[in-house]
């Protein structure tokens, strides 16, 4: 049997913290970052059931903003909470991948983008704060090469900013249309999902939703 895409899971697991209500994900391939995931979101204030390939989410009570750094280190794709994190609560605080080290991190292409949604970032002892103080504001993006992880943070933070949200240059696999796919039947208006050029515009709130994970390719 085909197990569910891993790169596709994780970033809907994150998904479902932006909709009120619960979302059924099935054909969740049976991994750690799974396991790993359904701890942040329980850390988050969702409540989470996991039967064999099966998992719901309910994400109502959201009532915290951070991942804590044990679990950051537990899985080296978390940072992809942290658009959903800042849709929602519209604030999130996370270690910083790689601590206190100055240059270019595998994560910058993603905070440069919220930035431009308006997201004020800090960071301080190895953690950064983010804070998108007047709401987050849909913007042109581009993206200086096709970034999976940063199209998806984008695509997450964007589902409920204001206004309409251009990446250009994104990332085109499937994973991401499957994404797009989740997003929309929860109530989101995202289309080109797969494409290089990705439109969402922005919607109130998301509802929960019923989703099965694509095959892993």
């Amino acid at each position: 049997t085909v197990q569910g895409a891993k790169n596709s899971v994780l970033p809907i697991l994150a998904g479902t913290v932006l909709c009120d209500g619960e979302c059924v994900i099935n054909n969740c391939p049976n991994l750690s970052d799974v396991e790993t995931s359904l701890k942040i979101l329980s850390q988050l204030g969702c409540l989470c059931q996991k039967q064999e390939n099966v998992v719901s989410v309910n994400s109502e009570n959201v009532n915290s903003n951070e991942i804590p750094e044990n679990l950051m280190r537990e899985m080296r794709s978390s940072v992809v909470f942290l658009g959903a994190i800042i849709g929602r609560t519209g604030k999130a605080v996370i270690s910083s991948p790689g601590g206190c080290e100055l240059g270019p991190r595998p994560i910058d292409l993603h905070l440069s983008a919220l930035k431009k949604l308006g997201v004020e970032i800090t960071e301080e002892h190895g953690f950064l704060y983010c804070n998108a103080k007047n709401g987050l504001i849909g913007t042109e993006i581009h993206l200086s090469f096709p970034s999976v992880g940063a199209t998806e943070n984008i695509i997450l933070a964007a589902a409920t900013a204001k206004g309409v949200t251009v990446i250009h240059n994104a990332a085109r696999e499937p994973e991401i249309s499957d994404l797009a796919d989740f997003l929309n039947s929860a109530g989101a208006r995202i289309y080109g999902g797969g494409s290089d050029t990705v439109y969402i515009h922005g919607v109130k709130k998301l509802h929960g939703t019923v989703h099965s994970i694509i095959p892993d390719r």
